[in-house]
C-alpha cells in the first residue's frame, strides 16, 4: 500500500502528487480511491486519481492547471506527454539589454 507516497491537495483534484518515488504495479490506496500504478512515478510528479477524458481539465489545488490531450486512465502518470498547460507566459526575455 502506498498511501503515504501520494498527496491529495484539494478534494476536487483529479490528480495526486507523488511525495516519494513509486513503482509500476504498486497499489495506491487513499480515502475513496484505490488503483494500481501503470508506470513509475517520480517525486513531485502527478498521477491520475480517476479517469480523465481528452479535453477535460487537469485539476490541482482545486484549479485547472491544464487539459488532457488524450484519455488518461486512473493510475497513469500525468505530465506533458498527455496534457497541455494552461500557463501562458505574460512576458518574454531579451537576450541582451536594450533589445
Amino acid at each position: 500500500m502506498t498511501d503515504r507516497k501520494f498527496l491529495l491537495l484539494n478534494d476536487t483534484d483529479n490528480i495526486l502528487v507523488c511525495c516519494q518515488a513509486a513503482s509500476v504495479g504498486e497499489l495506491v490506496k487513499l480515502t475513496n480511491v484505490e488503483f494500481i500504478l501503470e508506470s513509475n512515478i517520480d517525486l513531485g510528479h502527478k498521477v491520475a486519481r480517476n479517469n480523465i477524458n481528452k479535453g477535460q481539465h487537469i485539476i490541482r489545488y482545486g484549479v485547472s492547471i491544464g487539459s488532457a490531450t488524450v484519455d488518461i486512465t486512473k493510475g497513469s502518470h500525468v505530465h506533458l506527454h498527455n496534457m497541455k498547460s494552461d500557463y501562458i507566459p505574460s512576458h518574454t526575455r531579451q537576450s541582451k539589454a536594450g533589445e
